[in-house]
């Protein structure tokens, strides 16, 4: 299966945003991708107030965009994520929809883990105004290769992506803005990391550029291998990267190394009185 990751810069411009990703979404389907996924933030990056704003619902016209796009490319589109407001909810969600090459969607998926850290000088509150979510999501691909959701700084909570795992994903796409500071000291590291340890695929599309209103992303989407090979790794501009997943080396690596297989789930204890 060919897999492709967008790189956007996205900006508070809502309809620059989608037309850049339709025009490299399209550039993508054509180099052969027949899973492609979009950045976090997909439709706005900006201020709080510009997330206000620009917050939709799933029956608005991102996600209808996205679905329109996917059905005539003939694609499994992870659309990246937007700013979702729901009916009877004083927070806003951080939200990803996986759109089959049907047009329908199959999957949604709302970021559990809130961003909420102290890089540098900014601090960044992503609670204050987005609500976590509880929710693991595993999809399925038109080829019916199971597909974990994951955004972002979840890429920090390896618990997420071992149940995803173990739930049957072969694919994991990770969708995100990581800032320039923690992207370079921990964006790949951390990528393959996940890959290893859980013998996937991860293909992760990442914003790049100016990070309104005060920072900067790291960009450099990459797709990692089971064995922990980049495959593909862009540079700091707007495009997209390729590669074919191959699923039968996979079966092979999850053979020879089963440490899926080899856990011992007796042994485990969460601690009491957790000091975090």
């Amino acid at each position: 299966m060919r897999a492709a990751a967008v790189q956007l810069s996205s900006t508070e411009d809502k309809q620059r945003n989608i037309a850049a990703a339709e025009r490299l979404t399209r550039e993508a389907a054509a180099d052969g991708a027949l899973l492609v996924a979009l950045p976090e933030r997909l439709n706005v990056r900006g201020s709080d107030a510009d997330y206000d704003a620009g917050a939709e619902t799933l029956d608005g016209p991102t996600v209808a965009w996205a679905r329109e796009l996917a059905g005539e490319l003939g694609i499994d589109l992870v659309a990246g994520t937007i700013v979702e407001r729901r009916e009877g909810e004083d927070k806003l969600s951080n939200t990803c929809l996986h759109v089959g090459p049907d047009g329908e969607p199959k999957a949604v998926y709302r970021k559990i883990h809130m961003f909420d850290v102290e890089v540098g000088d900014v601090v960044y509150r992503e609670s204050a105004r987005h609500a976590p979510a509880d929710e693991v999501v595993l999809s399925e691909t038109a080829d019916g290769v199971p597909l974990g959701l994951t955004i972002c700084y979840d890429l920090r909570f390896p618990e997420l992506y071992r149940i995803l795992a173990l739930r049957g994903a072969r694919v994991i796409t990770v969708p995100s803005n990581f800032t320039r500071v923690t992207g370079a000291a921990h964006w790949e590291i951390l990528l393959r990391a996940r890959a290893i340890e859980d013998q996937v695929f991860v293909v992760a599309p990442a914003q790049t550029g100016r990070q309104p209103p005060d920072g900067a992303s790291w960009g450099h989407s990459m797709i990692v291998d089971p064995w922990g090979e980049l495959l593909a790794e862009a540079s700091e501009e707007e495009g997209f990267i390729a590669a074919e997943l191959d699923l039968a080396r996979q079966e092979e690596v999850r053979d020879k190394l089963p440490s899926l297989a080899n856990r011992v789930p007796g042994a485990y204890r969460w601690p009491e009185g957790v000091h975090a």
